[in-house]
């Protein structure tokens, strides 16, 4: 295989992939446990479908291991193509399941494009970045690779699943890591926060007053290091006090309702234990009734009870911690932040841009999914639809981010294999 690629891949990833579809596998089955699960591999249920998932991954995963490191950087822009094509066709031959055209049936099995097409974006991205190499200056360069990112976002959000659209700007990470400047990073993070603000305490002139003072700290800030123009900084205030002004408008014409109800939750400015707050109610009080240790496998009430809807896949962190308590929550947070470290420290030992970008990109979605997911269980975000990575049921997110990390798996064992 490849050189012996076994001999070095990395087997610490490997273990702690292991351990997570493992996890994953114990909780859907838990979450999903009926009288009328016979075995785990009824494929009925949605353990048995998981574990199908699983076992197509690991084969594909062993054939992307054999495969030569050359070819993912020159199958790159067909694989972006073709992804594009499986969310186009959705608007023909798709199904619609909770509102959403997401998905292709196949007998009792469905897929879900826009998990794979993740897979080709990351690669298209880091395509992108070994052709720019250090342009990312250039305006020109952003709108290319803002390109690619926008357009899967763009069809994912007419079917309409903005939630999934919403993960593909875990992209821009790598970018920065490749030397975007961060003032591009500081003004989104600026949006929100503003943004947020402005919703939970509405616009006044107390809003106007910090916004100046902020504007006029980082002027003198600049100024204290070298020269600087006054102007760029009264263009911001400007901009930043208008979009302030703007935040009701934006909220109340361009976003739908239920997700106006569920961040108006997340702020703490409506109480909905029985509409649309019941999801993250119930989750709460799941993981708060598991205490420090866990009621015990199989033994959680909130579960055994269906109060937590969809509590098999967006929900699955609420399983974990009922069952598993506080001790079982940090071990999967503390083991989802030793996969995406270990995947940057290898990211780092590469030398050739397109292998450095892609782990990045691996990394990046990784994080993204997993900090937003256990953000809803807890009530911290507003519930987006988004899994968890190979721990929530979902066959395509499963095998997408099974395929992202064999990628990984093959460009860090061949990262001395320049060319």
């Amino acid at each position: 295989m490849n050189n012996n690629i076994i001999a070095r891949l990395d087997w610490l990833l490997i273990l702690m992939y292991i351990i997570l579809v493992t996890f994953g596998i114990t909780n859907v089955y838990s979450s999903t446990y009926n009288d009328a699960v016979t075995s785990i591999f009824d494929l009925t249920q949605p353990v048995g479908k998981q574990i199908v998932f699983l076992g197509l991954s690991l084969f594909i995963g062993g054939l992307i291991l054999a495969i030569n490191v050359k070819f993912f950087e020159q199958f790159a822009m067909l694989s972006y193509i073709v992804g594009i094509l499986l969310l186009i066709g959705l608007f023909v031959f798709g199904k619609t399941i909770s509102g959403a055209t997401s998905w292709y049936s196949f007998g009792g099995t469905s897929l879900q494009p826009s998990e794979l097409v993740k897979v080709a974006t990351a690669l298209i991205v880091a395509k992108s970045m070994s052709l720019f190499q250090t342009d990312l200056k250039k305006p020109t360069t952003l709108l290319k690779i803002g390109g690619f990112l926008l357009l899967p976002a763009f069809l994912i959000v007419l079917q309409p699943d903005p939630g999934s659209a919403l993960i593909f700007g875990a992209f821009f990470f790598p970018l920065f890591r490749e030397g975007l400047n961060y003032s591009y990073l500081f003004l989104l993070l600026s949006l929100v926060c503003l943004f947020l603000i402005t919703l939970s305490f509405q616009i006044g002139i107390a809003i106007v007053i910090i916004i100046t003072v902020i504007a006029v700290l980082f002027y003198f800030i600049k100024k204290s290091r070298r020269k600087v123009k006054v102007w760029p900084f009264l263009l911001i205030l400007v901009i930043s006090i208008g979009f302030s002004y703007s935040v009701d408008f934006i909220f109340n014409n361009l976003f739908e309702q239920r997700h106006r109800d569920r961040i108006n939750i997340v702020l703490g400015k409506e109480t909905d234990t029985k509409g649309i707050g019941y999801n993250i109610n119930q989750s709460k009080i799941a993981i708060g009734s598991g205490g420090f240790s866990g009621k015990g496998f199989l033994e959680g009430t909130q579960t055994k009870g269906d109060f937590v809807p969809e509590q098999h896949t967006d929900y699955i962190f609420s399983t974990i911690g009922e069952e598993w308590g506080f001790v079982g929550g940090v071990f999967v947070i503390f083991l989802f932040c030793g996969l995406i470290m270990r995947i940057i420290l290898s990211a780092e030992k590469q030398v050739n841009t397109f292998r450095r970008v892609f782990s990045y990109g691996v990394a990046s979605l990784i994080f993204v999914h997993f900090l937003i997911n256990i953000g809803m269980s807890l009530g911290m975000v507003p519930t987006i639809g988004i899994p968890l990575p190979f721990i929530s049921y979902g066959g395509s997110s499963l095998l997408a981010f099974s395929i992202l990390i064999f990628i990984h798996l093959n460009l860090d064992a061949n990262r001395l294999n320049e060319w």
